[in-house]
């Protein structure tokens, strides 16, 4: 991410926003179509392209006619027979339904073996192993989106998944991270709300987290590719960890922390925890 990326992210500010004459109602529009929390210079490009439009119509009404600015995808749909569909993207509020669609009913599942611990508030969280853009083969797909795809070939073998928990098993009994659990049914979404269980007495805690802007929302948040794992950690351990990341030659992405109970994906508020378990 460019400097001037990081300036125009920290710069935005509802002064800010008012001071570009964006009303409250556009700018949620402008989140909904690019699927997160804007920058200063893509809120600046969307008014010049309205005004280059002649603003022959409100900036509201403008924007409900745009469509989402993510890249769309196509992916092999098997039914009848097999062609290709267009799926588009969901936008931030059809997510936030979805969530509290899938995950519920996943959690009443068994936990897969070899989960440990859960998030303590103020931790950092972290995906370790390869981010996935995949979804169709998941609890998502078949429920929301009435797909019935084949098991895809996943980029991730067993052997590589054993790989995985020994040095992740290590790291916990080293007391390096505080808990790890594997990304299953429901996908990083539902794995991060069932790590917010708590050990009662104590409440549940939530999270706050950013996605990858490079993938689908959907596909990040409810894709259920096998071979990652969320795993939190004390700030103080950050360096370790990585290095260890680093020397065990595995992938990992900083999503965020954990915090008090509410659930905030880019920003935006999925709920309180206590609503998902």
């Amino acid at each position: 991410m460019s400097d001037e990326s990081v300036n125009n992210e920290e710069l935005l500010s509802p002064e800010i926003v008012e001071a570009m004459g964006i009303s409250q109602p556009a700018f949620e529009e402008v989140q909904c179509i690019i699927g997160r929390m804007p920058t200063v210079q893509e809120l600046s490009t969307l008014l010049a392209m309205w005004e280059a439009n002649g603003r022959q119509q409100s900036l509201y009404g403008w924007l409900k006619g745009q469509h989402h600015l993510v890249e769309k995808h196509e992916y092999l749909y098997t039914g009848s027979d097999t062609t290709h569909k267009e799926i588009r993207e969901p936008r931030v509020k059809d997510c936030i339904a979805l969530a509290h669609s899938v995950v519920p009913g996943v959690l009443d599942m068994p936990a897969p073996l070899g989960d440990r611990g859960t998030i303590s508030r103020s931790e950092n969280l972290y995906m370790v192993g390869n981010v996935s853009t995949e979804f169709l083969d998941s609890e998502y797909a078949r429920r929301c989106l009435h797909i019935v795809a084949e098991p895809m070939k996943m980029t991730t073998v067993d052997e590589d998944i054993e790989y995985l928990e020994l040095i992740l098993g290590s790291l916990l009994d080293a007391a390096v991270i505080t808990s790890a659990r594997a990304v299953g049914q429901g996908g990083l979404f539902a794995a991060l709300v069932a790590s917010c269980r708590p050990i009662m007495p104590s409440p549940p805690v939530g999270f706050d987290i950013l996605t990858c802007r490079e993938i689908r929302l959907d596909a990040f948040l409810f894709g259920e590719e096998r071979g990652r794992y969320v795993v939190s950690l004390p700030e103080v351990q950050d360096d370790l960890f990585l290095l260890k990341m680093d020397e065990a030659r595995i992938n990992c992405c900083f999503l965020g922390h954990a915090t008090k109970g509410r659930l905030l994906v880019d920003d935006m508020d999925y709920g309180d925890v206590k609503g998902y378990l």
